[in-house]
C-alpha cells in the first residue's frame, strides 16, 4: 500500500506541476481584463449617482429650510402689523367724542382690518401656488439630473 500511495502522490505531483506550468490562453485573460474594467465602470456610475442623489436631497432640504424660515418672519411680521392696528385702532377709538363717532372708527378698523386679511389671503395662494409649482419643477429637475445618465 506505501508504494500506491507514493505512486498516487507521485501522479498528484506531477499533475499539480503541470497545472502550475498551465499557460492562461490571451482570450481568456483579455476577457477577465474587459469584465474588470467594466465592473469598475459600472461601481463608478453608481457612485456618481450615489452623489447626484446626495446632492439633490442637500438642495431640497436647504430649499425647504428656506421656505421654512421665510413664512415664519412672514408671520412674525403679520403678528406685529396686527398688534401695531390694534393698538393705533384704540388710540382713534380713545379720541372718540361721541358714540357715533366711535362706531364709524370702530366700522373703519374692522373694514381694513378686513382687506388685511383678504389681501393676506391673496398673498398666502400665491405664495403657496408658486412654492408648489417651484418644487414640481426642483423635483423634475433633479430627478432628470439624477438619471440622467440611467
Amino acid at each position: 500500500m506505501t508504494t500506491e500511495t507514493n505512486t498516487a502522490f507521485e501522479g498528484f505531483k506531477d499533475a499539480f506541476k503541470n497545472i502550475q506550468n498551465l499557460e492562461v490562453p490571451e482570450a481568456a485573460r483579455e476577457f477577465v481584463k474587459k469584465t474588470a474594467n467594466t465592473a469598475k465602470d459600472r461601481a463608478a456610475e453608481v457612485f456618481a449617482g450615489s452623489e447626484r442623489v446626495t446632492a439633490a436631497i442637500e438642495n431640497a432640504v436647504t430649499d425647504s429650510v428656506t421656505e421654512a424660515g421665510k413664512i415664519s418672519r412672514n408671520i412674525q411680521q403679520a403678528i406685529y402689523e396686527d398688534a401695531e392696528a390694534f393698538f393705533s385702532g384704540i388710540d382713534k377709538l380713545a379720541s372718540a367724542k361721541s358714540i357715533s363717532e366711535a362706531v364709524e372708527i370702530q366700522s373703519g378698523l374692522l373694514r381694513a382690518r378686513g382687506e388685511v386679511l383678504v389681501s393676506r389671503a391673496k398673498a398666502t395662494s400665491d405664495y403657496f401656488g408658486k412654492l408648489a409649482a417651484n418644487g414640481a419643477k426642483a423635483a423634475q429637475d433633479n430627478f432628470a439630473k439624477v438619471y440622467k445618465t440611467a
